[in-house]
């Protein structure tokens, strides 16, 4: 390492640490009750066309022996970066000259193409850190700098290869009738993570990351994904044991976050403070137009008390292949396998044990400026002595105004999940949402999931500047079934009539999210969601559980 790099190396080991241990990031120091506010949601779209390597010459070797493969060559290839797949409704991020964050826009700083730093310009960033493509640094011409280059891509003699990073975030929450019921919620979440990636060549890589997620002031108890300490949210090894046309195939083995296709069925979960990850076994190949993933695993669950620990009831196994036509096109097929043998009860619904076969695909692109995504999923198995026979689909079209100020991208959508018509006789319907990212998808409030539902709803992006995302939704929420259960973000049993009387009208949803991209490194963001009760809520609300509910967030957060 030259001496620039080890000093640019120590100043941005200095800033992380700082950040790590702030008071604020473990949430010891008090917020005033309503902080000032100065791309589940997601514009941290990025083309999900192959990332194409940077070639860098070798310098020649001496006369007449041949060039010395440098660290550059070796590495090029590395991390084996995963092409981001687009959520559902994905916006379309603006391009061309501008001002790319607050800071540039204060100091008149103006680019003349988005920024290569492959963090997302937004607070939630649902990639995991280890696919981050940070190699547009090993390219001689390139411009872009900044404090924290030397945290990565730190070359340790010829065959290893060292980066670290991390991020810490402070979230503000005020819930009006909190979990429909019918108490308020007012807390904080605070979050730190922090991660070391080394390779050995392209061959061999060892990936660790710590977390520390924590909750103070709630009015409620905590939920589950609130909080769970300092703890290990991944840590793996990849092996290179041999390739497939040419591509490698890797076999990753230990702690390891999933992300898959849409999110809509197996997500990270961004925007729980703890994340969602799994111990298990991950073999997976990469191409520029065909994937493919095949793992088996077991859920972590977070524990605040204690060390984290996969939960031996559950496994979870699958092949997922993403191939892409052509850049912007993605076309997914994908079987998901669920055994779940913990006992669970709720509404007076035996929810499991309960093992599911799910099969599924998606189409999902952009030509011109029309957009399209479209994915449904048939579901199969045994639930206690029933034949499992159920469903998913999701429809949605959109058109990118990109001749319109604030360059907007607007969606139509609707999302179907099939409900139990006879609960406890005949053939089981409710679908099983498996570990998706809800809140994305179904309202910021967190009521509803993906189950039992029908929902009819409008996405609209927009961009008064490069650097502040406005996005908001209206959802129509229906029940498919009267006799099965409203179930929420986290797929719950919340709300029940058994007779059916109460009827299907959930509610409708409203919900706004501004996010302010301050530098290449933080972002402010916040919003407000509220859902209005229909006949269903308010006839099963009983004399202590609420009908109309809001959520009002404030976060900051910061990456390096």
């Amino acid at each position: 390492m030259d001496s620039q790099r080890v000093r640019n190396w120590l100043l941005g080991s200095l800033t992380a640490t700082t950040l790590c241990v702030s008071p604020i990031a473990f949430g010891q120091t008090p917020l005033p009750d309503m902080p000032v506010v100065a791309d589940a949601a997601i514009p941290v779209v990025m083309s999900d066309a192959q990332p194409q390597p940077l070639g860098v010459t070798s310098p020649p070797g001496d006369a007449g022996c041949p060039p010395a493969a440098s660290a550059v060559d070796i590495f090029k290839n590395v991390p084996p970066v995963r092409p981001f797949p687009r959520p559902g409704n994905f916006p379309i991020p603006p391009t061309g000259e501008g001002y790319y964050s607050l800071l540039d826009a204060l100091t008149g700083t103006c680019l003349k193409a988005p920024p290569k730093y492959p963090y997302p310009r937004f607070g939630l960033m649902p990639p995991s850190f280890f696919d981050a493509d940070f190699r547009y640094l090993d390219d001689p011409k390139n411009t872009e700098h900044d404090y924290a280059d030397g945290l990565k891509r730190i070359r340790v003699g010829e065959n290893l290869l060292f980066s670290t990073g991390g991020s810490t975030w402070n979230r503000y929450m005020n819930e009006y009738n909190s979990r429909l019921t019918g108490n308020n919620n007012v807390y904080n979440l605070s979050r730190v993570r922090a991660y070391a990636d080394l390779w050995y060549k392209d061959d061999f890589r060892i990936y660790g990351e710590f977390i520390g997620a924590y909750s103070v002031w709630q009015d409620l108890p905590a939920l589950a994904i609130d909080e769970t300490g300092p703890d290990i949210l991944n840590l793996f090894v990849d092996v290179r044991p041999f390739d497939v046309n040419g591509k490698p195939v890797y076999v990753r083995v230990g702690r390891q976050e999933l992300l898959l296709g849409s999110q809509r069925l197996v997500s990270p979960l961004e925007w729980a403070n703890t994340r969602r990850t799994f111990d298990g076994v991950r073999a997976f190949r990469q191409g520029e137009k065909f994937d493919v993933d095949i793992f088996w695993a077991q859920p972590v669950i977070p524990n605040a008390n204690k060390l984290d620990s996969g939960d031996n009831n559950q496994n979870f196994a699958g092949a997922w292949t993403t191939y892409r036509p052509r850049k912007g096109v993605t076309v997914d097929a994908y079987y998901l396998m669920l055994d779940n043998v913990n006992t669970v009860t709720q509404q007076s619904l035996k929810r499991s044990p309960i093992t599911t076969h799910t099969f599924g695909s998606r189409f999902a692109g952009d030509k011109d400026n029309m957009l399209w995504d479209f994915e449904g999923a048939l579901q199969l198995g045994r639930h206690q002595k029933q034949d499992i026979v159920a469903g998913m689909v999701t429809a949605g079209l959109g058109y990118h105004l990109k001749d319109v100020p604030t360059t907007p991208t607007l969606w139509f959508y609707y999302d179907y999940a099939t409900g139990d018509r006879n609960p406890g006789a005949g053939t089981y319907n409710t679908f099983s949402q498996l570990f998706p990212f809800g809140h994305y998808y179904l309202g910021w409030a967190d009521v509803i999931g993906r189950q039992n539902i029908h929902d009819f709803n409008v996405q609209l992006y927009m961009y008064p500047a490069k650097w502040l995302t406005v996005y908001a939704q209206y959802h129509r929420f229906y029940l498919d079934s009267t006799k099965d259960a409203l179930y929420n973000v986290a797929g719950n049993a919340i709300r029940r009539d058994p007779t059916g009387n109460a009827g299907d009208d959930v509610g409708q949803e409203l919900d706004v999210v501004l996010n302010f991209h301050l530098t290449k490194h933080a972002d402010l963001m916040t919003g407000y969601s509220y859902l209005w009760g229909g006949d269903f809520l308010k006839r099963t609300a009983g004399a202590t559980g609420g009908v109309n509910t809001s959520t009002l967030f404030v976060q900051m957060g910061y990456r390096w």
